[in-house]
């Protein structure tokens, strides 16, 4: 690698700051549905929010897997991304990221390498070793009960995710044979051409483990504070700390997940809010179900435990008018270090969801297309 940065393979990994953000921001979305909607509507309110944050200068916009949850209908993240690829044409998609012990890594090698030849250039892969789901629909995917030796294994199946994307394996391996199409083998092929680029990957982590790994590879990383705050600067200085250069990045480079939302007035917000937290107290308590009205979690008589969780998980939801989700985004920004805040607005409503990053974006002064 170049001491000086020049030619290491960034491939957009590095937003830049829009407006008067103090970092890049982004999107994260788990395509929700609420009580009454359809997952259609969910799908199509992506797409709108897809074209919103490309618009205004949002840095990339990535879908995370889930399972088993009927409020969350982003079980896949390829499919999802190949249909926003169709309707935008410059801002990043990835996935936030792809569960990788659920899947073979030739299979996430092909459907990348293809999400690439669809949208070359902004594709980014975000990868957990958490199964982002409960343990019985996780054997059902990986076909066993091993749970445990798939999170054990991640080191391992990153190494042959990788092998395979950079179709690099060694003379005698068993898979030097095999190759992740689309991918690098064409260009080698007589008459092949490729494309330059290749999907980056993201370690994504919600405690330390994958903050060590992505340090120690030279990875960028992506730290899930939207629901483990209490372990974000921990897990950030970690990574910074066993960070080394690499052909990826010769500096760390790390973005948190973020729970906000921005509503045109302060009572809305806490209304959404609440609804959004019902949500996570019937997922908690092993009854998931779609995101209830706020009007449904108004009418809901919470225990004393039901109300400790609520307080506590509110207390790391940044919401209000947009100035005052601004000064959170802004106050979380410094404490953390961030390099990027990716934004995930949960709520009831469509209109909502999309309606606050237009707040967020108009906050900070973003560009309008």
């Amino acid at each position: 690698m170049d001491p000086t940065g020049e030619g290491t393979r960034d491939d957009g990994i590095r937003g830049e700051r829009q407006g008067t953000a103090p970092v890049p921001l982004s999107v994260l979305d788990l395509v929700t549905v609420g009580a009454g909607r359809t997952a259609t509507g969910a799908l199509r309110t992506s797409v709108e929010i897809a074209g919103l944050a490309e618009a205004r200068g949002y840095h990339r916009y990535w879908v995370a897997e889930h399972h088993s949850m009927p409020g969350v209908a982003s079980s896949s993240p390829a499919v999802i991304l190949a249909h926003l690829a169709a309707h935008t044409a410059r801002i990043r998609l990835g996935s936030g990221g792809v569960m990788l012990p659920n899947h073979a890594p030739l299979v996430i090698a092909e459907q990348f390498g293809t999400l690439e030849a669809m949208a070359p250039g902004r594709v980014d892969l975000g990868l957990g070793r958490a199964p982002g789901t409960d343990g019985a629909t996780a054997a059902a995917l990986r076909r066993t009960d091993r749970l445990n030796e798939g999170a054990d294994d991640f080191p391992q199946q990153l190494a042959e995710l990788t092998r395979f994307l950079d179709d690099d394996f060694p003379d005698g391996h068993p898979y030097a044979r095999i190759h992740a199409v689309p991918g690098p083998v064409q260009a080698t092929s007589p008459g092949g051409v490729q494309s330059p680029h290749r999907p980056p990957i993201w370690l994504l982590g919600s405690s330390g483990f994958s903050a060590r790994l992505a340090g120690t590879l030279g990875l960028p990383f992506a730290f899930a504070h939207h629901f483990s705050a209490q372990n974000t600067i921990p897990a950030l200085d970690l990574y910074r700390e066993t960070f080394r250069p690499s052909a990826v990045l010769d500096a760390p480079y790390a973005l948190i997940g973020v729970s906000a939302l921005a509503t045109d007035d302060e009572k809305e917000a806490r209304r959404q809010v609440m609804a959004a937290a019902l949500n996570m107290v019937r997922l908690r308590t092993g009854r998931p179900g779609l995101v209830p009205t706020p009007e449904e979690a108004e009418a809901y008589q919470f225990s004393e435990m039901e109300r400790d969780f609520v307080s506590s998980w509110n207390s790391n939801v940044i919401h209000g008018t947009a100035d005052q989700v601004r000064t959170g985004l802004d106050d979380l920004a410094k404490r953390t270090g961030a390099d990027e805040l990716m934004i995930t607005g949960n709520a009831h409503s469509g209109d909502i969801r999309l309606r606050s990053y237009e707040l967020i974006a108009d906050a900070y002064g973003l560009p309008k297309a």
